[in-house]
């Protein structure tokens, strides 16, 4: 037995059902957006969640260290002695860091795009026929 088939529709019909059907292909694809937005959105917060606890186990792990640093200095001098050293060198680690990262820093602030902007403002005007365009 055939499987019946639908009625065909005459080609008004069918013009008349575009509109209506592109607005529902398009709020699907809004309504697909939206759940892959907030999928990826999830995770992205779990993920920097978990990495945020991992920094925060590290830096009491980090203090450990130190502390294991401080008694094993103390069995070869005093332990105050020893806290002394082990903080000293830690105040010159974050020197030199901060000496390095400083400069750096001063060439990200602010934190505008100035060469994109400029390039956007040559173009600009040569498109209106100001100036000619690779000249200032």
């Amino acid at each position: 037995m055939a499987a019946p088939t639908a009625p065909k529709r005459s080609l008004l019909s069918l013009v008349t059902d575009i509109p209506a059907l592109i607005q529902e292909l398009f709020h699907r694809e809004v309504e697909l957006l939206k759940a892959e937005v907030i999928a990826k959105l999830k995770a992205l917060g779990i993920g920097a969640g978990l990495i945020a606890i991992a920094a925060i186990v590290l830096l009491f792990m980090v203090g450990t260290l130190l502390t294991a640093a401080i008694l094993g200095l103390s069995a070869v001098m005093p332990g105050w002695l020893a806290a002394l050293l082990v903080s000293v060198v830690l105040l010159i680690v974050a020197g030199i860091l901060t000496l390095i990262g400083y400069p750096i820093l001063k060439r990200g602030v602010p934190p505008v795009p100035t060469e994109s902007i400029d390039s956007l403002q040559r173009d600009y005007r040569a498109i209106r026929g100001i100036g000619k365009r690779g000249t200032e």
